[in-house]
């Protein structure tokens, strides 16, 4: 009876000691803390088995304290770089993981000399007058350009008239809408320069010093390459698709031709060319930011060149293969100008 009152009056053994202890952890037994929240207790016994695993029991012998599971315990929540870290080298990390497309999206305040705090509104008010200007800009030109409409049709006639082909019109107020047709593309045109100036006032004081650089050649780059895309498909390209056409229904049919599905093809013809255009612009800003390098754009040729060709096929209005063709072919040495410029910048 004595062993067996012995046996009742000892505290039953608490499982959260045994199982720390096993661990070689010092905590206090689960069941004699008062009772506490479900998510305290967590934090509680989360915060204390980290802490027990910084150090080692010192009655164990150094090999035993070498292979005791405690040491890896903490160690798995900790952080990977924590021993960089402590030799000080936690900045060179952050330098080797940081890619050239986070340094352009987030840049120190430093390289940026026109960074000045604003909030969501006065962007927005901001955003909201250049805006308003542009409008402005680009409906005194369509006015203006509505004014001479009629000797913008004769210019933009002047591809096939000398081909004997005539244009009619065949509905009511067809050329009247026409000209408001031509009068906005051409009024388009002559205000781009003011809204290219607007966006580059709004973006210019999120630029750095180094990308500020890069500004106006991109700039002035893009505004010729656009004009010289219209220049080739005002002289070359629309002339032979034109003269195609002509030429096919030579001897079988008369060519007479809707006034508005002309201009339709033409002004489409004029922009598509001109955007199109644009490739080397957009290698050159792909090259600066560091998501693809010339060495990159060279070794996929092949794929440029079947590229090439889808675009011509889908930017250009007609469906005969000389007009894909001739549009095929600047589009693929505008690209490897663009590889070249690209190269020519260390990239």
């Amino acid at each position: 009876m004595g062993s067996a009152g012995a046996l009742l009056s000892r505290p039953p053994p608490q499982l959260g000691s045994i199982l720390l202890r096993r661990h070689h952890i010092s905590l206090p037994h689960l069941s004699s803390c008062t009772p506490e929240p479900l998510h305290c207790r967590r934090r509680h016994l989360r915060c204390s088995a980290v802490e027990g695993s910084s150090g080692q029991d010192t009655n164990l012998p150094a090999s035993q304290r070498e292979e005791s599971p405690s040491s890896s315990l903490g160690a798995t929540l900790q952080d990977p770089l924590a021993g960089r870290v402590e030799n000080g080298s936690f900045e060179d990390v952050t330098q080797e993981d940081q890619s050239s497309l986070y340094n352009f999206l987030y840049p120190s305040k430093e390289l940026l000399p026109d960074d000045k705090e604003m909030s969501i509104f006065d962007h927005l008010e901001e955003l909201r007058a250049r805006i308003f200007i542009s409008v402005l800009a680009v409906g005194a030109s369509i006015i203006g350009c509505f004014a001479f409409s009629k000797d913008i049709i004769k210019i933009l006639e002047a591809p096939v008239s000398v081909q004997g082909v005539r244009f009619l019109q065949l509905s009511p107020g067809e050329f009247f809408f026409t000209t408001l047709k031509v009068s906005g593309y051409c009024g388009l045109l002559i205000g781009s320069p003011v809204i290219l100036y607007e966006i580059i006032a709004f973006v210019l004081p999120g630029l750095t010093k180094d990308e500020r650089k890069f500004l106006g050649p991109i700039v002035l780059g893009s505004s010729v390459l656009f004009y010289l895309g219209i220049l080739f498909s005002y002289t070359i390209l629309a002339p032979a698709a034109l003269n195609f056409f002509v030429n096919y229904a030579e001897g079988a049919v008369e060519s007479i031709w809707s006034i508005d599905q002309y201009f339709e093809f033409v002004l489409v013809l004029l922009f598509s060319t001109g955007l199109s255009f644009q490739v080397p612009v957009i290698q050159l800003l792909l090259g600066q930011v560091g998501i693809v390098s010339s060495e990159q754009m060279l070794s996929i040729w092949r794929y440029v060149v079947v590229g090439a060709v889808v675009a011509a096929a889908v930017l250009t209005p007609s469906t005969d293969p000389l007009t894909q063709m001739l549009l095929a072919g600047p589009l693929l040495g505008l690209y490897l100008g663009g590889a070249w410029m690209v190269r020519l910048t260390g990239r």
